[in-house]
């Protein structure tokens, strides 16, 4: 009788232990469900505020709200060219810099569009020489936008040894100086104004790189992160812009999937959208699509691995 006393006892106080940890593992569980339900909301008003709102809004003068000129750096790629193109739709004045001759470009924007171009050729890997001529062909202008597209990026990632030297000094004149000088030469100008808006494009910015090109795009996103906290106060809007995979023309290029490597006049479409909007964004609602996918899974992973190791 005695044991069957204990036994009974015994599975109270079981019982009691267990029910103790069940309400603290529904409690943790409520936290957790409302936590990850919180960031899908996040996430979801982001993807309308970046990309749906601006389709709602009637379309904007982006002359009258930036200027009639905007500087495109880089426009001999396929992204700088049809960021160019998207600009002169809206009827601003279109400069291209690039360092070589970019095949009649401008003379078929001022053909299509009906707006002014000038072409300034320089090579941003020659270091600081070429600024020169650039703020003297800018002089007067009423620069509105400027995107620096200017960029060097390997197909395939590289040691640190086995780059050349001139090649690491292209990397930081191209993808770093290039984007603060251009952005020192514009900002007195939009400044005095109280208004315009800078674009730093990031191409490539998911997957493998080498440690220089990495270096390279993680410090021209923060690079534009504290510009945009330095310059918000005289009116200059500063994007960074960090597409995924693009197509190439007037075609995409994903397989079975092209809504997710739109073309390059697709991709600027969307992306001159968001001018404005949102100071960090893919510039495409498929590539921010993929991107939360992509953040969500690395999350898990980091969360199942630190389970792992305690």
């Amino acid at each position: 009788m005695a044991a069957v006393d204990s036994f009974h006892l015994l599975y109270r106080e079981v019982a009691r232990s267990c029910h103790n940890h069940l309400e603290f593992l529904a409690v943790v569980g409520a936290l957790y469900t409302a936590q990850k339900s919180f960031c899908i909301l996040y996430d979801c008003y982001s993807l309308i505020r970046s990309h749906v709102t601006p389709c709602l809004l009637r379309k904007r003068d982006l002359v009258q709200q930036y200027g009639k000129w905007a500087v495109v750096t880089g426009a001999n790629s396929s992204i700088g060219k049809a960021y160019a193109e998207e600009l002169a739709k809206n009827g601003m004045n279109i400069i291209l810099v690039c360092s070589s001759r970019e095949n009649g470009v401008s003379e078929a924007i001022t053909g299509d569009y009906g707006v002014n171009t000038k072409f300034i050729d320089v090579d941003f890997s020659q270091g600081h020489e070429v600024y020169y001529s650039i703020m003297e062909a800018l002089k007067g202008l009423d620069v509105g936008i400027l995107v620096n597209n200017a960029g060097v990026f390997d197909e395939y990632p590289e040691h640190i040894l086995e780059v050349p030297e001139d090649e690491l000094w292209k990397i930081i004149h191209v993808n770093l100086a290039a984007a603060v000088m251009m952005a020192r030469i514009v900002l007195p100008g939009m400044a005095q104004k109280k208004r315009g808006a800078i674009v730093n494009v990031i191409c490539g910015s998911v997957g493998k790189s080498d440690a220089q090109t990495a270096a390279s795009k993680a410090y021209l996103d923060t690079f534009s992160r504290q510009l945009a906290s330095e310059v918000s106060a005289s009116g200059v809007f500063v994007q960074c812009l960090t597409p995924l995979c693009v197509g190439r023309k007037h075609t995409s290029s994903y397989g079975t999937f092209p809504m997710f490597s739109p073309s390059p006049d697709v991709y600027a479409h969307h992306a001159v959208r968001t001018l404005g909007f949102c100071t960090r964004t893919t510039g495409y609602w498929a590539h921010s699509l993929q991107l939360e996918h992509v953040i969500s899974c690395l999350s898990s992973s980091l969360q199942l691995g630190h389970v792992i190791s305690c």
